[in-house]
């Protein structure tokens, strides 16, 4: 009888329709991986003998499989949207158990951690307060509220170009406050450990061709700062030498010339004689025969300062811009990989879980090995090829309709009989 075969196959091409309306449903789901209807014929048991008579009893869907290809990725305007590009899942964490998504729409919580439309939240590396991550565990990523702390300055560069034709000055001893007694001056804003500012001034006094005399002192009142020796009151901080060719003695990377230090009455210490300690350097500064300027100069302290706006990396990192101008890691996301994608099972809502045909999540940085990478203020689109959908569609009514010719011819059989 042909019912069986004509009832499988409409059963079958209605399954087809049903997959292809889903993949045309979610065209425009973010993340969203079309699936594939797959098919089996089927036949009935049968003696030991008797194989090669079998007539199929019709087919069957043996499962949907999702095409788990790469969909496009568009910019967005949103700093949290991220978009993975290459292999890998989101991990979420849903009460307490953790799931997988391509989707990569995120927001901030009223508690700053990242989290979905769902409310579910992200899980990364965390980063501790000096912006180093720890990649040991994941843990749900959370965007502090909290200023950046100050930094006290360490260390403070200058690189100058010193005219070699420049004259001796003619008046001695140095004195910062008359500018006949040096050859080159300029200034810079150092930070104490509670980040207030304090400034200071270096000057060049031309010895010879080749040879100038450096000093530092601090505030607008000039006070000589105390350098390496802690009697040594004169901001003297060394000699500066250059060879034929212009270059400083010793060559670069040079060191401090001399460790200096000065007074903070408004820092950290409540003694308004408190000392505070940094290096200088002169590396990159010159002897040419050029006009004496300022190249360039860095100090590495900062003051506090608000979280102004972050951005996310390609391998994940997501990092803080502040108020001040510094940047510093906040957290890193993590992907997960399965060694087959196909095994996770679907939870809609954008949510894989993984299963023991999937094998278990790989987590890791994005990037690494099998790893893809991300791309941030953006999003992947849905990998669903509307045009094809389309053509699939016709395809599954043609077969819906044919399998229906089917039972309806078997029907003028039975009716040819009946009459008989």
């Amino acid at each position: 009888m042909g019912y069986q075969q004509g009832l499988s196959g409409l059963s079958g091409a209605s399954n087809d329709l049903d997959v292809i309306g889903n993949n045309i449903a979610n065209a425009n789901t973010v993340g969203f991986k079309q699936g594939q209807a797959q098919f089996a014929d089927m036949y009935a048991n049968s003696v030991a003998t008797a194989v090669n008579n079998q007539i199929g009893i019709g087919s069957q869907m043996s499962e949907v499989q999702q095409q788990f290809g790469q969909g496009t990725i568009t910019t967005t305007s949103q700093a949290l949207d991220v978009a993975i590009n290459g292999n890998g899942f989101f991990q979420m964490s849903a009460n307490g158990a953790n799931v997988y998504s391509r989707n990569g729409v995120f927001n901030l919580a009223a508690n700053g951690t990242i989290v979905n439309a769902a409310g579910q939240t992200l899980m990364g590396y965390a980063a501790n307060a000096q912006g180093v991550i720890n990649s040991s565990s994941t843990v749900p990523l959370v965007v502090p509220n909290s200023n950046l702390p100050p930094s006290a300055t360490q260390n403070v560069s200058f690189a100058f170009n010193l005219n070699s034709q420049a004259a001796v000055p003619t008046q001695t001893p140095f004195d910062p406050n008359n500018a006949n007694t040096y050859s080159a001056t300029s200034q810079i804003n150092v930070n104490d450990s509670l980040g207030g500012t304090h400034a200071v001034n270096v000057f060049f006094v031309k010895q010879s061709t080749g040879s100038w005399e450096a000093y530092a002192t601090t505030g607008t009142a000039n006070t000589p700062v105390t350098t390496g020796s802690a009697t040594d009151t004169t901001g003297d901080l060394g000699t500066v030498t250059f060879d034929q060719s212009g270059n400083m003695i010793p060559t670069p990377p040079a060191t401090a010339i001399a460790p200096f230090s000065f007074s903070i009455p408004n820092g950290a210490s409540n003694s308004p004689t408190a000392l505070q300690t940094m290096s200088m350097s002169f590396t990159g500064t010159t002897q040419y025969g050029a006009t004496t300027g300022l190249v360039s100069s860095t100090q590495d302290g900062y003051s506090s300062s608000e979280l102004a706006g972050f951005s996310v990396g390609t391998d994940g990192t997501l990092t803080g811009t502040y108020t001040n101008g510094k940047t510093q890691a906040l957290g890193q996301i993590a992907l997960a990989t399965f060694a087959n994608n196909n095994g996770l099972q679907d939870l809609g809502g954008n949510n894989y879980q993984q299963t023991a045909a999937s094998g278990l999540a790989q987590v890791s940085v994005p990037g690494s090995t099998n790893h893809g990478s991300l791309q941030g203020g953006a999003v992947e689109n849905s990998n669903v090829d509307l045009t094809s959908s389309l053509v699939d569609l016709i395809t599954a009514q043609r077969n819906y309709q044919a399998n229906a010719q089917t039972i309806k011819t078997q029907q003028t059989v039975d009716q040819t009989l009946i009459n008989l």
